[in-house]
């Protein structure tokens, strides 16, 4: 019975570093997206990314 109650206090606390994991990668991503979605957009109207800012685009997205 204490093997039984070992591997459940196992997959407990595997569940839970998952999701402290999930918790802190998902932010990093997210914010990834965001910036990788406005270079993109910067460069399709004809801008350049520069400084965190879309330089010479001919429309704003």
């Amino acid at each position: 019975m204490k093997e039984a109650a070992g591997e459940a206090n196992l997959t407990v606390m595997a569940i839970i570093l998952i999701a402290v994991i999930a918790a802190v990668v998902t932010p990093i991503i997210n914010s990834a997206m965001e910036s990788t979605k406005k270079k993109s957009c910067c460069m399709t109207n004809g801008g350049v990314w520069e400084n965190n800012a879309c330089v010479g685009a001919s429309d704003e997205c």
